[in-house]
């Protein structure tokens, strides 16, 4: 008598309703969570640098000189095209008969600037602050429309500069709930129709990534919201993917063990804990690495970077339990039907599954039989190959314009704003220096090539405000009297407009050159603003990349020799990902700078892209691997490799194209960022699925033979 016949009846009948109705109600709670992301999440760079950055110290002292928490937004105004008097004096009346209408707004906090005329007298600007609070999106339509009603006919309007930029990245981020998700529910329901010519199944287990999601999404909102996890449109695309994908992967590998024992049993409840006795240890094992190599993200000193760790790790945790738990109570409920109308059906006779040399994937394991060296070399020279295009990835990071593919009025409005102004208008950089070596700093900044002016902020009848600094001796033309400086703990703030784009690298190079300078003069000033931030970013996210990847490395590692009792198969597998990641990277360059024109790369592109892939890609190896060394424990090891590859072939091919497909669909979120890593995770895992895991790991473990357990007993003794 089995164990699955000594089980009452009624437990098999409860214990997998109560699993359903615990999961229903976890997903009825957590759904109505999507369309609420937005308000515990932020896309505001100076919040994710570490607490250490000269530019974070800045931005924490600003709230001295400034009123409120204002984000700046910079309107410009161009005259028509092809006008020859530029704006006239009506025109200049007419746009501060406007800004004045603009400063009753309540998404305006502070004051609003005059209409500024460009030295051309073709263009004007001014500086309104919005709200910190506000939503940037709705803040600035409402602030286009206040302006464009009544403008003379022909004046172009653009909103540009830090609020500018947000909105239009909040913008591009709005479709995370819809677009995204539903493109990549579809894609996998797709694949999994194709993979199982079943409708019932595929939409189980859709429901289990749903589910998951859903319930994910409900702990990592009250997480932000208590401030424990950081979250921002770029997280919040990532965690959907991550958990649909590795869901359905995890259900894929439960599914064909349920499958093929069905085959050897008639009853489902004891074909569910065999499934479940040969599932358990590859899932957890699979989850439990991709979360040991998402938590080395939390050395990051990017909060960026560190908080997708723990955010992606929760999303990883509940696709193992609802894979281990939801979909075996479905299945178990739903028994052969599941399959319909593909039913599997009960045959005491059937050789277990691997026995079989039928099919592609029993022509590949007899291809590899009689060619294993020729095989894996080959492949491994290929994939070396295309590892060589990785010099020409820049990932030195991207200016703030470029983040947004498409079209972008910020942008545009940026390089016009360039014809008529410097460059760097409305990004000012900022120096924090003490009141005594005001004078002394005012110099260094007035000195300096990169920076067209320079003002100080001091109090105006008006309220706080920057003062143009035109003298080297005193602020102000020769004879006025000197404006009195905001002094906040002792320190004055000068603003030094750049004449290149803020998010440029030549306005990097310029705070690189003040921060040497001041180091020599003045070692107490601080150097901050949007052009420091950018700086700063790109070089936390440098250090982290080479920080982080090693220790994600030999954590992988160490939980491979853990799991498979040996030393030298878990370094060949982490030998072959790292070749499938290189020949990612070295790809995606070459199609990012030839096929796409991309700008460039965020230095966490290949961060991420290295974390996910490994970590991905590990999956793979130890589905492979796991049943490779329970074959070869009776089979033999070359056999074992041989009948592992027949086994999951199938699994690791369909669990690629739906991993593939998820990541693919973060392309439809018009960010640089999203798009790149999309290509670098899905191609990575494509090659993995067919090149590493299919090819290059099968022929190198028959090649070795049973060597490769070096140093367990399995290397040792014939099975």
């Amino acid at each position: 008598m089995t164990f699955g016949a000594r089980v009452p009846r009624w437990l098999r009948v409860t214990l997998p309703a109560v699993l359903i109705i615990v999961w229903l109600v976890g997903a009825a709670i957590g759904g109505p969570y999507f369309g609420r992301v937005d308000e515990v999440s932020s896309n505001d760079r100076t919040a994710y640098l570490p607490a250490t950055a000269e530019a974070t110290e800045v931005q924490e002292r600003l709230s001295g000189f400034t009123e409120g928490d204002a984000i700046p937004a910079i309107v410009l105004f161009v005259a028509p095209e092809g006008s020859t008097d530029g704006l006239g004096d009506a025109d200049l009346a007419a746009v501060g008969e406007r800004l004045e209408a603009v400063a009753a707004l309540e998404v305006v906090d502070g004051d609003v600037s005059p209409p500024l005329p460009s030295d051309d007298g073709a263009a004007a600007q001014a500086f309104v602050p919005l709200s910190g609070s506000a939503d940037l999106g709705a803040a600035t339509a409402e602030l286009r429309d206040t302006l464009q009603a009544g403008l003379p006919d022909g004046i172009d309007l653009y909103i540009t500069g830090p609020a500018g930029f947000s909105s239009d990245l909040g913008s591009a981020f709005a479709g995370i709930d819809g677009i995204l998700l539903g493109v990549a529910l579809a894609a996998v329901l797709i694949i999994l129709v194709i993979v199982y010519r079943s409708l019932l199944l595929p939409l189980a287990v859709l429901a289990t990534s749903m589910f998951a999601l859903c319930l994910a999404l409900l702990t990592v909102w009250h997480l932000a919201r208590s401030g424990v996890l950081l979250l921002s449109g770029q997280t919040q695309g990532i965690l959907f993917i991550l958990v649909i994908g590795a869901a359905t992967d995890y259900a894929l590998l439960y599914v064909a063990r349920f499958r093929e024992e069905l085959v050897h049993t008639p009853d489902r409840w004891t074909a569910t804990l065999r499934a479940l006795r040969g599932s358990v240890e590859p899932i957890l094992a699979s989850g439990g690495t991709v979360i040991a190599g998402l938590l080395c993200l939390l050395l990051s000193e990017l909060r960026s970077n560190s908080a997708l760790g723990p955010v992606a790790a929760v999303g990883i945790v509940f696709a193992m339990l609802a894979a281990l738990t939801l979909l075996p109570a479905l299945l178990l409920a739903l028994g052969r039907a599941a399959f319909w109308p593909r039913r599997p059906a009960y045959d005491p006779t059937a050789a277990r599954a691997g026995a079989q040399v039928g099919g592609v994937w029993g022509r590949l394991s007899r291809g590899i039989r009689a060619r294993p060296r020729t095989i894996w070399v080959t492949t491994a020279a290929a994939l070396a190959l295309g590892c060589l295009g990785i010099t020409q990835l820049q990932a030195s990071g991207v200016p703030q314009s470029e983040l947004v593919l498409g079209a972008s009025e910020a942008r545009t409005g940026q390089e016009r704003l360039a014809e008529h102004f410097p460059a760097g208008s409305g990004s000012p950089v900022y120096v924090v220096t003490p009141q005594d070596e005001m004078q002394r700093a005012a110099d260094v900044l007035l000195a300096e090539d990169g920076i067209a002016r320079v003002a100080i902020t001091a109090e105006t009848p008006s309220g706080t405000a920057p003062v143009t600094a035109e003298g080297i001796q005193a602020f102000g033309p020769p004879g006025a009297p000197a404006p009195e400086p905001v002094v906040s703990d002792g320190a004055v703030l000068l603003q030094g407009t750049p004449d290149d784009a803020a998010d440029s690298a030549a306005a990097e190079q310029t705070v690189r050159d003040l921060r040497t300078a001041y180091a020599d003069t003045v070692p107490a000033a601080l150097v901050g603003g949007e052009s420091a931030t950018d700086l700063d970013t790109n070089e936390a996210s440098i250090r982290d990349r080479a920080l982080i990847v090693p220790i994600v490395l030999v954590v992988i590692l160490l939980i491979l020799m853990l799991l498979l009792r040996a030393v030298l198969a878990p370094v060949l597998l982490i030998l072959t990902t790292v070749l499938s990641f290189g020949t990612a990277m070295g790809v995606a360059a070459l199609v990012f700078n030839d096929l796409l024109g991309f700008p460039g790369a965020d230095p966490a592109v290949p961060l991420f892209g290295f974390v996910f892939l490994v970590a991905l890609g590990i999956d793979y190896n130890i589905f492979l691997m796991t049943r490779v060394r329970e074959e070869s424990l009776t089979h033999g090891t070359r056999e074992g490799v041989l009948r592992g590859l027949r086994l999951t072939g199938g699994i690791i091919t369909s669990a690629g194209l739906v991993l593939a497909a998820t990541f693919t669909a973060l392309a439809v979120i018009p960010v640089l960022f999203l798009a790149q890593l999309a290509f670098i995770v899905a191609f990575g895992v494509l090659l993995d699925t067919f090149a590493v895991r299919s090819l290059l790991v099968p022929a190198l473990g028959y090649d070795i033979g049973r060597a490769i357990w070096w140093p367990s007993r399995l290397a040792r003794e014939r099975p």
